[in-house]
C-alpha cells in the first residue's frame, strides 16, 4: 500500500456508488473535524453532512481512490453554473493533491457539461487551498452556528 507522501499512488477517479453513502459521511465528517471545531459545532453540521443513498443518485459526485476512498466532490448547477457543493479529503490525505486532482476534475466535467463559471461555498479553512486553485472570492454568505456569527466565503473561477 503506498503511503500519503508516495509520488506513486495510483488515484482513480470515478463516479460515487449509493451504497458508499456511509463510508462518504463518514469521509466528510473526518475532513471537517480536522479543522478543529468543537464536538458542539461538529454535532451541529453532522445532519447536513450525513448522505443517503438517493443523495448520490441524484447528484453527480465523484470519488478518488488508491484502492480505497479518500476523497470526493459533488458538482450541482444553480442557476446556469456549475457549483462544486462538497470536496471532502480524508485528513491524513491533505496535502498530497488529491484536493487539487478532484478539483480539476471539476473543472473539466464542469466545461464537458457546457458551463462557462465554477462556483462554491468554501470553509474559511480552505480558501488559500481555492486561491491557489485560481478562484477568487465574489462574495460571502453570513450564517450562525450554535450563536457564533459565521462567514462563509463564495468563490468562483472562469472556465
Amino acid at each position: 500500500m503506498n503511503s500519503p507522501g508516495d509520488n506513486r499512488m495510483n488515484i482513480h477517479i470515478r463516479r460515487a456508488l449509493p451504497e458508499e453513502a456511509d463510508a462518504l459521511t463518514q469521509m466528510a465528517l473526518s475532513a471537517k473535524a480536522h479543522w478543529g471545531y468543537s464536538e458542539r459545532w461538529m454535532e451541529i453540521w453532522t445532519p447536513q453532512l450525513t448522505f443517503s443513498p438517493d443523495y448520490f443518485r441524484e447528484n453527480e459526485t465523484w470519488v478518488a481512490e488508491i484502492g480505497y476512498q479518500v476523497a470526493f466532490y459533488t458538482l450541482q448547477e444553480r442557476d446556469g453554473i456549475a457549483w462544486i457543493e462538497n470536496l471532502w479529503v480524508l485528513p491524513e490525505y491533505i496535502g498530497y493533491g488529491l484536493g487539487k486532482q478532484l478539483f480539476l476534475h471539476a473543472m473539466s466535467r464542469s466545461l464537458e457539461l457546457g458551463y462557462k463559471i465554477l462556483q462554491l461555498e468554501a470553509d474559511p479553512n480552505a480558501v488559500g487551498f481555492y486561491e491557489k486553485m485560481g478562484m477568487h472570492k465574489i462574495g460571502e454568505r453570513h450564517s450562525e452556528v450554535d450563536g457564533q456569527p459565521r462567514s462563509l466565503p463564495i468563490m468562483e473561477i472562469d472556465l
